[in-house]
């Protein structure tokens, strides 16, 4: 017998002579079991046993003994509840037990075989955590989604894996699992949104789980571009339309549709003929006055329309919207208001109606406004909206005048309720005039602040420095004192003292017109032809002649070669304004230098170049008067 055992005792008893009685005892030996399993979650431990099948019809219960790991001595023995599971409760989740099992002994098994020791191990209570989370397109299959998933588990408790588990939000099966030792995984689902778990597994306990919902794709670029129609027959039954030959290359379709904030209803089906399918005997009616949202699956197997697998099974198509009933707005635009009043236009801005309000596909917002004169209101006008704005510049009014308006949105129901009338005044011309002033006044006075040093600056870069005459070194130095006394100096000698015997002429032999010194200019009035030898024959009396008389010749005659001057050729000539002040200034310095180098000599008289120059504008010195200077 397989997993027990049997044993024979023969017995004889006396009779007659004729006959003799054998009696045979069976003693029967049970278990142990040939598979046992152990499950551990919150601190319970659920212990399943197989027997063989020659001993099931014996055995009723079994016991579990058990001790913590490590432990020498054996707990209290469990009874199960039947031939094949027992329960222990109040364990230690952190620690691992050994358990042991034996069938209850009975009329048919006097005897039982206790099993091996079997080690369970600690029950996982640390739920793993999600690191990485990414979403990325697929190139070349549109309507495909790939998701990249990465996660870590914590807890100190042995496992052997994880264990993945995906399915659609909107209940549809199957839930797939998946069974990985990795912590990461990479699915391709559709645009549809779903339910993730991921568990940490071992041989006898499964960790909690850590989920991740994965919301429907909604931003995708050309998803709801006039692809699919929906035309609704009743509240059960509408048919939904797409544009591209899908039959071509699919036959599996999945359709869902939902309201907003609720789970998508699902139905799948087949269709090999047309464009179009009409879904009806829904198993929630359609409400009116919701807006719907509809997304239609294509699916690549043929071979049936419910999916196999979540994984890689399906791609979005298209999705678009619509209402079973659709109703006028039951509420306006609010948060309204008016800004940037000018004389003949103004700014209106408000917030959208809630979507909840519209019931329906909004179209529009109407603006209704007529002048107000106190109570009595006269035509009224509207304008146009598009549904998408939220601010609109209001023009062609009358300037200083009062205006009335209201808002309301409309779709093809109809119009909705009105906003409440709110009032705007447009600007006058006295206030335009004045807001005009205010702002020239403020250009003017900007320009007299800033313009001064703007202007200064650019005198400074574009025109050239015009000089002040009254700004030279020359005219500030004859206006010192000390300039006045050595000018006295420069007075013309007395006709008597004119009257020499002789007269000498001091120069320098190295002078020449180009560098010559201050104290030895020659005479202004040197022509361009003349020499310095002819001018000095002009002045000087021939040394053959030296009688002691004056040479005789005019008044006339002297100022005439005296005042024969050439600014070109001397060499004091200066360029600029300053060359008349310029010379005379060099004049005096040199007069100076004279007198403080050289001593005057009572038999002689030096003639000097700032006489020369002072004696053009002073008079002559025949009418016996001093020469006075005039600039």
């Amino acid at each position: 017998m397989v997993g027990g055992g049997f044993h024979l005792d023969f017995l004889h008893s006396k009779g007659s002579a004729h006959a003799s009685h054998l009696h045979v005892l069976i003693f029967v030996r049970c278990g142990p079991p040939y598979k046992v399993s152990f499950s551990r979650h919150s601190g319970r431990l659920v212990v399943n046993v197989s027997w063989p099948q020659e001993d099931l019809k014996f055995i009723k219960y079994y016991f579990v003994s058990y001790n913590a790991l490590g432990s020498m001595s054996w707990n209290k023995s469990v009874r199960s509840q039947n031939a094949t599971t027992c329960t222990l409760d109040n364990l230690n989740s952190s620690l691992g037990y050994t358990a042991r099992i034996q069938c209850v002994t009975s009329d048919k098994c006097p005897q039982c075989a206790v099993s091996e020791a079997y080690t369970v191990r600690p029950e996982l209570t640390t739920r793993p955590l999600i690191v990485k989370f990414e979403e990325t397109d697929i190139r070349g299959r549109k309507g495909f989604r790939l998701l990249s998933l990465t996660w870590k588990f914590s807890g100190k408790e042995p496992h052997d894996g994880y264990d993945v588990s995906v399915g659609k939000a909107s209940g549809e099966a199957p839930c797939e699992r998946i069974s990985t030792t990795q912590p990461e995984i990479r699915l391709i689902l559709s645009y549809s949104a779903y339910h993730l778990n991921i568990r940490a597994v071992n041989n006898v306990s499964t960790s909690p789980a850590v989920s991740r919902a994965i919301p429907r794709r909604e931003d995708v670029h050309g998803m709801g571009d006039g692809k699919m129609n929906v035309t609704v027959h009743s509240n059960t039954s509408f048919t939904v339309y797409w544009r591209d030959n899908l039959i071509r290359h699919y036959v599996c379709y999945s359709v869902e549709w939902m309201k907003k904030g609720q789970e998508a209803t699902h139905m799948s089906f087949y269709q090999n003929t047309h464009n179009y399918r009409t879904l009806s005997l829904l198993r929630e009616p359609l409400e009116p006055y919701k807006r719907y949202s509809i997304t239609l699956h294509t699916r690549q197997n043929k071979d049936t329309c419910n999916m196999k697998h979540v994984n890689n099974s399906e791609s979005t198509y298209g999705r678009t919207q619509f209402y079973s009933t659709e109703g006028s707005p039951v509420s306006a635009p609010t948060n309204i208001s008016s800004s940037n009043v000018t004389l003949h236009s103004v700014v209106l801005q408000w917030s959208s109606i809630p979507e909840e309000d519209i019931r329906g596909f909004l179209l529009g917002y109407t603006i209704y406004y007529n002048e107000y004169h106190h109570g009595r209101s006269s035509t009224e006008r509207n304008i146009t909206v598009d549904p998408m704005r939220n601010r609109y510049e209001l023009g062609h009014l009358k300037g200083g005048t009062v205006y009335e308006f209201q808002m309301s949105g409309f779709n093809r129901a109809g119009a909705g309720v009105r906003s409440i009338a709110s009032l705007f005044k447009t600007n006058d011309q006295g206030f335009s005039n004045l807001t005009g002033f205010i702002i020239i006044s403020a250009a003017v006075a900007t320009v007299l602040i800033f313009a001064h040093p703007i202007i200064k600056r650019a005198k400074v870069m574009l025109w050239p420095s015009i000089p002040n005459p009254g700004k030279s070194n020359a005219m500030q130095n004859i206006e010192e004192p000390c300039e006045l006394e050595l000018m006295e100096s420069l007075n013309t000698p007395r006709v008597e003292e004119w009257d020499t015997s002789s007269l000498q002429v001091v120069e320098k032999e190295d002078a020449t017109p180009s560098s010559a010194s201050p104290s030895t200019l020659p005479l202004l009035g040197a022509s361009e032809e003349d020499s310095p030898e002819t001018t000095r024959n002009r002045i000087q009396r021939d040394p053959e002649d030296a009688t002691g008389d004056i040479p005789p010749y005019s008044t006339e005659e002297t100022f005439s070669d005296i005042q024969r001057t050439d600014n070109q050729s001397c060499p004091l000539a200066f360029s600029g304004g300053y060359t008349t002040l310029d010379m005379f200034q060099q004049a005096n310095t040199s007069v100076a230098q004279t007198t403080e180098s050289k001593p005057e000599e009572p038999d002689s008289t030096v003639v000097k170049s700032g006489l020369d120059y002072v004696g053009q504008y002073g008079t002559s010195p025949i009418l016996d008067s001093k020469m006075s200077t005039i600039l």
